[in-house]
């Protein structure tokens, strides 16, 4: 008997000395929420076998679930209005055997602290953080991740930018006339290959060391806040990387999409075995498609290193919202763009915008929906009149529809159907979108073809795309470069040659963008002229908020005009090969007869009666303020 007690005690001594609390998500909260609820997810070895307790004022214990895998907990609080912030233990009881952790609540920051959401009177900059600048060289590799390497030389290996690199060139970013930064994703990535674009996050709470470390992260936010700049970030709701650290011990079953398969599979035989998406976006609308292809559509992975993630697991879907929110309060961010928007659960997402919402009113989520369809873009959009009454709780979706037309619209040869017309015709389906200056626009971004090489390298015609994109009423998003005609044309459309590294973001480089060394007379041309615009708009409420008139394109020929009170801009677009001396008594709608306007790029005037010589193969926008 006493043998038998003593083998006991020695197996409960081993069994106790193994436990431990690994992770405890979200790390650290805050009072003051309209959603008191909190649900904690804590990992250990065993975990489910202990027993939870509490004792901090105003914070209880509701449930306490366990997961399929015995290595989980998810505790479910209420923090009630009246706590306070401070640090209260959290006791993980087993037998003789106690483990504790100390979690932190904080103060909510208050509404005055709290940026503004983006909006039309911004100008967002993307940026690819590795391809940017290279503000710390000591992190370029960190031992023990899996990726190791930096390679400028490779367009798909890191180059060594990082957020110090960003937050040091903060001034030029403010000095161009950019009011919000929107960072392509700095969470860590530990993959083997293709790590520096940050789509595969393997660690939803931590950025990637390489990319610094969060208080790099904390120091950018301040620092952007402090210049007057938002920060935007980007999040990705469908898909994980393949080496997260929950997919060595999933929590449920039913975590991921096809999680049975991925189990079955190897390093060798995962590719083979993946069941990848349909990509038959449209399924989600359509009120005629089969379920095979609506489910298809939503459970298949991008490709086998980026596992779906199933938002149907009431678990999965709390962890991604308090994660974002998280976020949110941290950086005291001021949007967020939303990765592969279609691709998650619709009735997910809507619970997710309008939880984020609730907790921040003046905050702004643009969702990505890479259609050319209108309709589709408008579905996703808030307010809008859905057959099936699907409600988004989204402000803000890309328009890659209006993309589409400018592009086709400025490159085409003029004729009935081509050319600025397809322009003219998807401005004139703003009538269906509840609140078209929300819609974010661009002429690229870092999936897409560069504007200039979309423009076969004609520094004209890339003025005439980007004026006409931060003249319309919309959000206009600018990726990094394009004020220098950084281009892709030697394969278009590769995405690590679209992100290119920005010059001057590295020691030795040959040219800096940053103080225009060594740069081409076209490239300084271009950079002083969306300078100069972004100046402009800045300033200019008739563009963020005006009244909106536009005339059907003539003899090649487009014009716009944006009116607020007695501010007036217009826009004006000439393709031909010649000069036009424009008849202005076509457009007296504008109200702008006898007026005086300049030039906002040659400070010339013209006065507004009679004719006007526009240059040929040339854009001008004319202000009277």
């Amino acid at each position: 008997m006493k043998n038998l007690f003593t083998t006991f005690l020695f197996f409960l001594f081993i069994s106790n000395a193994n436990a431990q609390i690994d992770i405890i998500h979200p790390p650290n909260w805050w009072v003051g929420f309209e959603n008191q609820n909190l649900q904690l997810l804590a990992k250990g070895n065993n975990i489910s076998e202990f027993k939870v307790e509490i004792d901090y004022q105003g914070v209880e214990i509701k449930k306490i679930y366990k997961a399929d895998s015995p290595n989980y907990l998810f505790i479910d609080l209420n923090i009630s209005n009246s706590t306070l912030p401070g640090i209260f233990k959290i006791k993980f009881k087993r037998g003789l055997k106690e483990l504790t952790h100390n979690y932190k609540l904080e103060n909510r920051r208050n509404a005055s602290q709290q940026n503004e959401g983006f909006d039309s009177s911004d100008v967002i900059y993307l940026i690819t953080p590795d391809r940017f600048a290279n503000g710390d060289y000591s992190n370029d590799i960190i031992k023990g991740l899996k990726e190791n390497k930096i390679d400028r030389k490779d367009n798909y290996v890191r180059h060594g930018g990082d957020i110090i690199g960003v937050t040091k060139n903060i001034n030029y970013i403010k000095d161009m006339g950019f009011t919000s930064i929107w960072l392509n994703p700095v969470l860590i990535n530990d993959m083997k290959e293709g790590s520096y674009h940050g789509y595969a996050t393997t660690d939803y709470y931590t950025p990637d060391p390489r990319f610094g470390s969060m208080d790099d992260y904390l120091d950018f936010s301040e620092k952007a806040s402090k210049n007057g700049i938002k920060l935007i970030k980007d999040i990705i709701l469908n898909h994980c990387g393949l080496f997260h650290w929950w997919m060595d011990d999933l929590p449920f079953n039913d975590w991921l999409n096809y999680q049975e398969i991925y189990l079955k599979s190897n390093d060798e035989t995962i590719e083979k075995n993946t069941v990848y998406s349909n990509h038959k976006r449209s399924t989600i609308q359509d009120i005629y498609a089969a379920e095979v292809d609506y489910r298809g559509m939503l459970d298949g992975w991008f490709v086998p290193t980026m596992p779906d993630l199933n938002q149907r697991n009431r678990f999965m879907a709390e962890y991604l919202i308090q994660n974002s929110i998280w976020w949110i309060e941290t950086l005291n961010l001021s949007g967020i763009r939303q990765d592969t928007y279609p691709y998650a659960e619709k009735e997910f997402l809507s619970d997710w915008a309008g939880r984020i919402m609730k907790e921040y009113p003046k905050f702004n989520i643009v969702g990505e929906e890479w259609s050319y369809n209108p309709i589709r873009i408008a579905y996703w959009q808030d307010g809008n009149n859905n057959k099936d009454g699907y409600k988004s709780n989204l402000k803000s979706t890309m328009d890659f529809a209006m993309q589409k037309a400018i592009s086709e619209g400025i490159l085409e040869e003029e004729n009935w159907n081509t050319g600025l017309i397809k322009i003219y015709e998807n401005l004139a389906n703003d009538f269906y979108y509840s609140d078209p200056k929300s819609l974010l626009i661009f002429n690229d971004n870092h999936d897409m073809s560069r504007i200039y090489t979309q423009m076969k390298e004609d520094v004209s015609k890339t003025k005439m795309a980007v004026s006409l994109m931060l003249t319309l009423p919309r959000i206009p998003q600018i990726l990094y470069g394009t004020e220098i005609l950084m281009e892709d044309s030697a394969k278009p459309g590769d995405h690590g040659l679209i992100r290119t590294d920005f010059p001057g973001g590295w020691k030795n480089d040959k040219s800096n963008a940053f103080t225009g060394k060594n740069l081409e007379d076209s490239q300084l041309e271009m950079q002083n002229y969306l300078k100069t615009l972004l100046n402009f708009r800045k300033n200019s409420k008739a563009i963020h908020e005006g009244e909106t008139l536009h005339y059907a394109p003539k003899d090649g020929i487009y014009l716009l005009s944006r009116k607020y009170k007695d501010e007036i801009v217009i826009y004006i677009v000439n393709k031909n090969n010649k000069p036009v001396n424009l008849d202005t008594d076509r457009f007296v709608e504008i109200n702008a007869v006898g007026k005086i306007f300049t030039d906002i790029q040659t400070e010339k005037r013209y006065k507004w009666n009679g004719k006007i010589q526009i240059k040929n193969n040339s854009s001008i926008i004319l202000s009277n303020k």
